[in-house]
């Protein structure tokens, strides 16, 4: 689908330079002088460069449209991770480094997003925030109840997380998985 070049906003997927680039930010410049443009960051879906790149009205980019499938999460396999699609029951293995460090945060049985483009996926999300166990946390210190103080606690799946001091060892959190921080306890 073609669209101007000032129609470009954060989150499109465009077609640029023979390659897939996600708009990360995008500012609409008015020049005393001139056209007005959009200035547009893009990130390269595939290798993850960069790029700043100034786009007219007059211009038209082609904007992608990613499916986007739900999977669900079977097991790890040495550095690959094996899902499932949720209805044709085919399995499907990316690189840990694909998921990242959210990859911890993956529990069997998960439901993910993964956004793909011609049969080869190219993001995944996962759900915002999950439950996870404390498996250790230092004990909170007499007087220490200023509410911005925080105290490391290290979580079931490895992960370490700044949590408030009145959080222990064995109780259930819940983390958002986008920022890697605490939400608040878990019912």
């Amino acid at each position: 689908m073609k669209i101007n070049g000032n129609e470009i906003r954060p989150g499109n997927v465009i077609q640029h330079q023979d390659s897939l680039w996600a708009a990360v930010k995008v500012q609409h410049v008015k020049p005393g002088k001139g056209g007005a443009f959009a200035q547009v960051e893009l990130k390269n879906l595939l290798d993850g460069r960069k790029l700043n790149e100034r786009f007219r009205s007059a211009e038209t980019v082609e904007r992608v449209r990613l499916e986007q499938k739900d999977f669900q999460f079977l097991y790890e396999q040495g550095d690959q991770l094996v899902f499932m699609d949720s209805t044709t029951y085919d399995q499907l293995e990316l690189q840990k480094d694909f998921v990242g460090e959210r990859s911890a945060f993956l529990q069997d049985g998960m439901t993910v997003t993964v956004e793909m483009h011609e049969g080869m996926p190219i993001g995944i999300s996962l759900p915002d925030q999950v439950t996870l166990k404390i498996a250790e946390a230092d004990p909170a210190l007499k007087g220490q109840t200023v509410s911005s103080s925080y105290k490391p606690a290290l979580l079931e799946n490895g992960v370490r997380v700044m949590v408030p001091p009145f959080i222990n060892s064995g109780e259930n959190i819940i983390v958002d998985t986008n920022e890697l921080t605490y939400v608040k306890r878990a019912d």
